[in-house]
């Protein structure tokens, strides 16, 4: 059954999505959950369940070389109801974000195209499970497992920044899944030259905030003890979303120890040798460091029928700083 929602919009305009406000959409049920507690919640209170024990046949190695099948975990997601005959606009967010970042572009293009469109948060994001494995592998083979389990194939791919890169991934890996991609200001290529992020994951985990008596004033600390790394208010206070209280404790909703432990993989993409053929857009922000020119031939190759659009006047975060003109970039693309 449908649930109305009013449209609502982040209140931090350097990274979230502009204040303009959209009409009643309605939504489908929003989280693969339902009424039970959040599966990060249960992994901040009782910790990561034990592994299992390897056991190996008689005569074989017990020491083998492969590496462990990737196990999907139940996504977070928030889907707004459309017509069934268009493929769906599925969005993932960057680095630090959850699915909250796109809620009024989403809604304000499920209104106008009238199509589905759902937003997802990823693993160690969000409302979603915590996980020690945080390989671009790992992402994809979660929505590789939801988006059929939700009827939502073949889609339009929309990922900013990491959620690019795991859309470039799931393109590459499952192409019959994707009926064409928008990568928003990321590559295939390496980026850890152009990225403060390292530096963000120190400075979060060293906050202490065990003497707080309040969200307010936990955040406020960590405001404080942020600032000397990240100059930038509205950078913090994005992050700062993520601080949340659990059984009377401030703590990060982010899995911190996974991004730290797979940074260097989150900052590249994985070699990959076969092509995507479908109708590819990436989406640059004008004053961005991250799709240099050089990037090119290597998304070319990948990515034969990719076209690259620049959104002048726009950082790394696109869609937050030219709400508009990202919105209008996604709709000639479907045109």
């Amino acid at each position: 059954m449908l649930r109305w929602t009013r449209a609502w919009t982040l209140p931090y305009r350097g990274i979230g999505p502009s204040s303009s406000s959209f009409s009643r959409l309605p939504i489908a049920p929003s989280s693969s959950q339902g009424g039970t507690e959040p599966s990060w919640l249960r992994f901040l209170r009782l910790g990561p369940p034990s592994p299992r024990p390897l056991t190996s046949p008689a005569g074989s190695d017990p020491c083998p070389t492969l590496d462990p099948p990737v196990r999907p975990v139940p996504l977070s997601y928030k889907l707004l109801d459309g017509e069934a005959a268009s493929p769906p606009l599925v969005f993932l967010h960057g680095l630090f974000g959850s699915k909250a970042n796109f809620n009024s572009i989403a809604k304000a293009l499920a209104q106008q195209t009238g199509r589905r469109v759902l937003t997802v948060d990823a693993r160690n994001h969000g409302e979603s499970p915590h996980s020690p494995d945080m390989s671009y592998e790992a992402m994809s083979k979660d929505l590789q497992d939801l988006l059929p389990q939700l009827g939502l194939v073949p889609c339009v791919l929309i990922g900013h920044s990491m959620g690019g890169r795991t859309a470039m991934l799931l393109a590459l890996q499952r192409p019959e899944l994707v009926e064409r991609l928008i990568a928003v200001d990321i590559s295939p290529v390496e980026t850890t030259s152009s990225s403060n992020f390292p530096n963000y994951v120190a400075a979060m985990r060293a906050v202490d905030m065990a003497n707080e008596a309040s969200l307010s004033s936990a955040r406020k600390l960590a405001d404080e003890r942020l600032r000397s790394v990240i100059q930038s208010a509205s950078m913090r206070q994005f992050l700062l979303t993520n601080l949340v209280e659990v059984d009377g404790r401030f703590v990060w909703r982010l899995n911190l120890d996974a991004l730290a432990q797979h940074l260097d993989k989150i900052l590249d993409f994985p070699a990959r040798q076969e092509t995507y053929s479908g109708p590819t857009l990436f989406l640059r922000g004008g004053n961005s460091q991250f799709l240099p020119l050089s990037h090119y031939p290597e998304i070319r190759r990948l990515f034969p029928r990719a076209q690259m659009q620049t959104v002048p006047n726009a950082s790394h975060w696109v869609h937050s700083d030219r709400p508009q003109d990202f919105m209008a970039a996604v709709q000639g693309f479907l045109a």
